[in-house]
This record gives C-alpha cells, sequence and structure tokens, in this order.
C-alpha cells in the first residue's frame, strides 16, 4: 500500500514539476514577445522621427524656414493649444510662441506639424493664393463629416463657380427685399416669448432666429416638422466637427455621421420634389439656394444621384452658420454691451431715431436702413473683431512657397491665425476693450489687411452682407424692445467659441 502511494506520489510530483516548467517557458514566450513589440515599435518610432528630421533638414537647405518647437512626440504642442482656450486670454499659446520665435513659428497641434503666422501681411498671401499655391486644410473629423466633395475642401473652378452663383444670388435686389422682411418676422416673433420668461438664455434662444432664415435662405423651409428635425439632427451633427477621428459606434463623430444620414434623407426628399416641380413648371422664381444650384445644373432630368447626395452634402454644410458662427456672434454682441454701459446708450440712441423715423412714414424697414446705421456697424465689427468666431484658416502648401523671407514647404499645413492679428497691440490700441469707436478712425487699407472675420480671397464668405443684416435687425429690436441685465458668465474659446452658461439675462420691457 505505502508502494503505491509513494509511486502515485512521484508521479503527481512529476507532472507538476512538468507543469510549472511548460508554465515558465509559456510565460517566458509571452515576455519575449512584449519585448519584440515593444523594439519593434521604438524601431518604427525612431525611423519616423529620423525620416521627418532628415525631411526636415533636406527643406531647412532649402530656404529659412520657421523657427519653433513640435513639442512632445505624436501628442506635440496640443495640450497648451487646448488650455489657451479655457483662459481669459485666446492668444496666450500664439503670444508665448511669437515671443521667442517671431511672427511665424512651426508647432504641432491636434496631431499635425503647422506653420502658424500671425503676421497680416503673410495672412493676406495666404488667404487670396488658391489652387496654384495653397489648398484649404481641415482636421480628419471635419473631412469625415463634409464629404470628399465638400465646399471647404474644394477647389479651383468649381468653387469659383458656386462662390459666384451664391453672391450672385444674395446680391439681388429681390433677395434682399425678400429676406429682409423674413429676418424681421423672425427676430420679433422670437423677441416675443421673451418677455414672460425670468431667465432668457442668449445662445440657445438666438439659434431659433438664425437658423431658421438659413434654412429659409437654402431650401424656402418653414416652420414645421422638416425643421424641427432639421435642426435637432444638425444640433448633433455639429458636435462632431472637432473630435477624435474615430468611426467605433458610440463614439462622437459615428453619432454625428448617423445624424447627417437622417439629414441626406430629408434634404434629398425635398430637392427631389423641386426637380419634379420644375418638370411641370418652366417658368420658375429663383427664391432659394436649392433653386440656383438646380438651374444651373440646367437639364434637371439627367441629374445623377451622385450629384444629388453632393448637392445635399453641400447644402447641409451651409447650415454651419445657422448653428453656430452667427448666433454666436449675436451672443457675443450683447456680452460686450452688457459690460459696456456707453457703447449700449450710443447704441439705443441711433436704433431708436431709426425706430421713430420709421414710426412717422408708411415705409416699412428695408436692407439699406439697417446698414445706413453707422455706429451698429462698428458694434458689429467690435464683436467680430474681438469675439474671433473663426480663429484661425488652415491652408497646405502644395509647393514652396517663400513668404517675406519665410519658407512654407511643400504638404506643409499653414494656419493663419486671425484672432493674433485682431488682438494683437500693434494693429489695434488697447485690443482687450471693446471700443466700438475705434472704427470711425480705423482706415480702409488697415482694416482690409487687420481685419478678417470672414476670411479673404477667392473663399471670402458670400454671405457677408446677410450676416451683417441679420446681426443689424437683430440688434435693433432687441434694445428698442427690451432693458436687460446679463448675469455673470465667461467666454470659452476651444473648440469653438461659446459662453459658459450659454449668457443668461432677465429683460424688461421697454414702455415706449
Amino acid at each position: 500500500m505505502n508502494s503505491t502511494s509513494n509511486h502515485y506520489n512521484k508521479l503527481l510530483l512529476g507532472f507538476d514539476q512538468s507543469h510549472h516548467k511548460k508554465r515558465k517557458e509559456e510565460i517566458l514566450i509571452i515576455n519575449m514577445g512584449w519585448i519584440i513589440g515593444l523594439w519593434s515599435l521604438m524601431g518604427i518610432f525612431l525611423c519616423w522621427w529620423y525620416l521627418c528630421v532628415k525631411k526636415e533638414n533636406k527643406v531647412m537647405k532649402k530656404g529659412k524656414i520657421p523657427k519653433g518647437n513640435k513639442g512632445w512626440p505624436l501628442l506635440g504642442e496640443t495640450l497648451d493649444f487646448i488650455a489657451c482656450g479655457y483662459t481669459s486670454n485666446p492668444v496666450s499659446f500664439m503670444e508665448k510662441r511669437k515671443s521667442l520665435y517671431g511672427n511665424v513659428f512651426k508647432t504641432s497641434i491636434l496631431g499635425t506639424g503647422v506653420i502658424v503666422s500671425t503676421d497680416p501681411e503673410v495672412n493676406k498671401v495666404i488667404l487670396q493664393n488658391q489652387g496654384n499655391i495653397f489648398v484649404p486644410a481641415y482636421p480628419k473629423s471635419i473631412r469625415e463629416l463634409m464629404g470628399e466633395h465638400s465646399i471647404l475642401q474644394m477647389n479651383g473652378n468649381m468653387h469659383r463657380k458656386i462662390h459666384s452663383l451664391l453672391g450672385g444670388f444674395m446680391r439681388s435686389p429681390q433677395f434682399k427685399a425678400r429676406i429682409t422682411r423674413d429676418i424681421e418676422y423672425s427676430v420679433k416673433q422670437c423677441l416675443a416669448t421673451w418677455t414672460h420668461q425670468p431667465t432668457i438664455y442668449v445662445q440657445d434662444q438666438v439659434k431659433k432666429i438664425t437658423f431658421t432664415i438659413l434654412v429659409k435662405v437654402l431650401m424656402s423651409i418653414d416652420p414645421g416638422e422638416d425643421l424641427y428635425m432639421l435642426k435637432r439632427e444638425f444640433e448633433e451633427f455639429i458636435k462632431g466637427l472637432i473630435c477624435l477621428p474615430i468611426k467605433f459606434p458610440g463614439t462622437r463623430l459615428y453619432k454625428s455621421l448617423k445624424a447627417k444620414e437622417r439629414m441626406m434623407k430629408i434634404v434629398q426628399r425635398i430637392i427631389e420634389e423641386r426637380i419634379n416641380y420644375y418638370k411641370n413648371n418652366k417658368d420658375c422664381v429663383t427664391n432659394d439656394v436649392v433653386d440656383v444650384l438646380l438651374q444651373d445644373k440646367g437639364d434637371s432630368n439627367t441629374i445623377p444621384n451622385i450629384w444629388l447626395k453632393n448637392m445635399s452634402e453641400n447644402i447641409i454644410e451651409m447650415m454651419i452658420p445657422g448653428e453656430e458662427t452667427l448666433p454666436t456672434a449675436m451672443t457675443m454682441a450683447v456680452k460686450f454691451l452688457s459690460d459696456s454701459p456707453l457703447a449700449l446708450s450710443k447704441l439705443v440712441e441711433e436704433n431708436m431715431e431709426l425706430k421713430r423715423n420709421k414710426n412717422c412714414s408708411d415705409n416699412g424697414y428695408a436692407w439699406t436702413d439697417y446698414l445706413s446705421l453707422q455706429f451698429t456697424q462698428n458694434v458689429i465689427s467690435e464683436t467680430l473683431r474681438m469675439a474671433n468666431i473663426v480663429n484661425a484658416i488652415w491652408r497646405k502648401a502644395i509647393k514652396d512657397v517663400d513668404i517675406k523671407g519665410y519658407l512654407i514647404p511643400k504638404d506643409w499645413c499653414v494656419v493663419a491665425s486671425l484672432t493674433s492679428v485682431h488682438l494683437d497691440g500693434m494693429n489695434y490700441e488697447k485690443p482687450f476693450e471693446f471700443d466700438p469707436w475705434r472704427w470711425e478712425k480705423i482706415e480702409a487699407g488697415t482694416r482690409n489687411n487687420c481685419f478678417t472675420p470672414f476670411g479673404g480671397g477667392q473663399r471670402l464668405c458670400p454671405g457677408i452682407e446677410l450676416s451683417r443684416l441679420e446681426l443689424s435687425i437683430f440688434l435693433h429690436h432687441f434694445v428698442t424692445t427690451y432693458r436687460w441685465v446679463a448675469e455673470k458668465d465667461e467666454i470659452i474659446y476651444f473648440p469653438t467659441v461659446k459662453m459658459k452658461r450659454k449668457l443668461p439675462i432677465s429683460v424688461t420691457t421697454l414702455n415706449h
């Protein structure tokens, strides 16, 4: 019995030793795999770094590439760049590097090595040279959401053609007369709902004006189910413009792309209905952007599906000012006026005079009435200068180019910083002070070089006048209808300009 037991124990011991030895070998193999993987990764990284340095050194031999620091591998200086967007000084990132390296410098942000310009003359060259030297360059999340035929990324003859069509339509007397009435109606309708609300969140409320107007300009959609659905989906879509370019279910980009798919169905249906209407009605009035694009296309019977898809994407892209840029400008104007009693008093005086003149005449308000309010236009210019809703323009060089002695190498991204120019003490006295009177002294030439809130060159926003008109009408009816008290709030500059608390105010109706 004992011998059997001893034999059995020996077998178990042998098995344990064998198993233990096998386990050690497995662990050793796993560890070796990790070590080999890490060394391989390190090797790839070193090769990548060597090639980048070699490429940069090769480029530097050709000319004076701007100085700078690309920061940490892969991460670059992104954390510093983002952090400054949550401070009261949105140009602190640029100013620090500008003091070290000059007005044009290199860095790495958002995963891309870039050359940043804070020089108005360099920016002017970047903005005006399209197609033959610079082409649009945007983060991957924006490219994914907009599509490969996006107007943002469009270049050359096609972009010039669409830009010309839209500009011509918006300059027509018929459009100006109609859109002035539409904006005025929308503003009055929105403001009327503020009377009995204890707190108004300006940033949310003004979107009801701007989005409604822009969708009407684009597709002639009146308030109803389609408008409600488009606004709801667009709010989801716009959140993904600046995010990590990862498309797994549940990610921000994935949700935004799904929202775009739902919008596409609505927009395509509206365009198809318009095509069918054209088939039965040859003499049609041009009422909106869809009409403009369809009429340019010619024979609507031969419109291919890919063209319909691209047109729908372009229409969705054109909605961005109604949800982002214009509402932000309106909100910032209220914020700055709330903090500037003298400017507000002057604005009220000018607009009350127009209101009295219109009440004494039989004529309604016209486009020219609003744009003739000189101090109101100065308030708008100063708001755009200080708010910097579009903080920079991104481009990519398609060949080596020398600007003012700085070499921008082929395939490098270049960022024209509009904020840095607008808030530079060399360009504007006391740049962080809200001073609408400064625009009475600024010469036209200086304004062109140092004031570019709508971009410049061939890609200058075709809706400049429309945006200023809408801001003018909103400010006119707001300051002649209400007095208000704004609660304390802060401006956040990243990823886009926003009020931290959406600018809460309480209003009191004026007794005329």
